[in-house]
């Protein structure tokens, strides 16, 4: 399936709302009811110009404050491909909703305003797409046209943002910095003449060019947690059994041998299915049906991968979590975490620390993790999970924790081995 998904960050008024905005213009994207929706609004603002946030910009609050507070998730096509783009907020008080909004993206644009360089804010958006491990990271310098196009103002920007890179724990070597103006629509779509010293591609180019398979993240090993067991119990399919889920990470084929955790039965793979159609190779990301050769009990939340390529099954983990709850986190609480569909009762052992966003450090054992903190804790199962390490498998390396009186989702975790 040939869709890119991109994560947006940036400040406040770096002009990612409109960024995305005249992505949408110059593809032509948006509707004409919403063109003159645009137009309207920005006639009654004054503006001599089309206000294109107005096209992410959801929100009653958002519009009156022309901030981004949710993530707002918008869709458009060139012919080359696809694209969903997550418009996520910037703002330190919504960090949770910037790691939900780039948790499942492939690449990042993150805007720098060409007037003001890399600011704190900068070193959080940046923070939050490594400890995500996203492979493409996107500079785009908006507001070219503000500092009269000049390419000392872009170096400068590239080298500190260079500099940011080096205090990264994450090996990020996919950076790209492009200098736009959202604005004036200067290398969004189509490349500007008003920078003749720059010769890379615009931000579009850019996008229609990346391998989505160098993006896609694929452990080697097969990962296939149980979401439906299928009986149909017809005449047709009397004895027909099978399984459905989504795999992450490897592939999966007829014959070979797989271990179902957490009973440990050993079988081969009888059949690989994409809705009805036989596979002779599962790949990674498929959504798949599979048969087993033999008549071996699996339910919804076990998981089957090859044998010889066992995850870790362990109940007491250490995890990196983003704290998404008003309720603080202490030590002792209890929570329900869910890893895929299996879902087990937890306890908070202890919070090791609290980790700065700004790559300034950490502070050790905190009383408490607040919203939007980020920290390193322990919590015990009561029974096992099925996992690897964040760092190795992305989706097999991830989990929620749940509150069992509210049955709000209270973090988003990320397992450490």
């Amino acid at each position: 399936m040939n869709v890119l998904k991109i994560a947006t960050a940036g400040s406040v008024d770096d002009g990612k709302s409109t960024l995305i905005g005249r992505l949408l213009y110059d593809t032509n994207s948006l509707t004409e009811d919403k063109l003159q929706a645009i137009a309207e609004s920005s006639r009654k603002k004054g503006f001599d110009y089309l206000d294109f946030s107005l096209a992410t910009d959801g929100l009653v609050a958002e519009r009156e404050q022309g901030i981004t507070i949710d993530v707002a998730h918008i869709y458009f096509s060139t012919p080359a491909r696809s694209y969903i783009v997550a418009d996520t907020p910037g703002h330190v008080e919504y960090t949770r909703n910037m790691v939900t909004g780039a948790s499942t993206s492939q690449a990042a644009i993150i805007l720098i305003d060409a007037r003001k360089g890399v600011v704190e804010q900068t070193y959080r958006h940046f923070f939050i797409n490594n400890l995500l491990r996203v492979k493409e990271v996107i500079v785009a310098v908006n507001k070219m046209d503000l500092v009269d196009y000049k390419q000392g103002v872009f170096d400068g920007i590239r080298e500190a943002f260079e500099a940011l890179n080096e205090n990264s724990t994450y090996d990020q070597q996919r950076i790209t910095y492009i200098p736009v103006s959202a604005l004036q629509g200067d290398n969004v779509v189509r490349k500007s003449g008003k920078m003749s010293w720059y010769t890379g591609p615009s931000l579009l180019q850019y996008l229609e060019g990346l391998d989505l398979a160098q993006l896609r993240e694929d452990s080697g090993t097969a990962r296939f947690p149980v979401q439906l067991v299928i009986r149909p119990k017809t005449n047709d399919f009397h004895d027909f059994r099978a399984y459905a889920g989504k795999l992450y990470g490897g592939t999966l084929k007829p014959d070979d041998e797989v271990t179902i955790l957490p009973s440990g039965t050993r079988s081969r793979i009888k059949e690989v299915f994409f809705f009805d159609r036989p596979l002779s190779e599962a790949a990674p990301g498929s959504s798949i049906t599979i048969t087993l050769e033999d008549d071996v009990n699996v339910v919804r939340g076990d998981m089957i991968v090859k044998s010889g390529e066992k995850p870790v099954v362990e109940k007491d983990l250490r995890a990196t979590i983003c704290w998404m709850d008003q309720k603080p986190l202490r030590a002792g609480a209890r929570y329900t975490l869910q890893h895929h569909s299996n879902k087990v009762a937890s306890k908070i052992i202890s919070l090791d620390n609290t980790v700065a966003t700004d790559y300034s450090g950490h502070v050790d054992s905190p009383e408490a993790l607040g919203l939007n903190e980020i920290g390193e804790v322990q919590i015990k199962l009561a029974k096992p999970i099925y996992f690897d390490d964040y760092t190795q498998n992305k989706e097999n390396g991830t989990f929620i924790l749940i509150d069992p009186q509210t049955h709000h989702t209270a973090a988003v975790g990320f397992l450490n081995i």
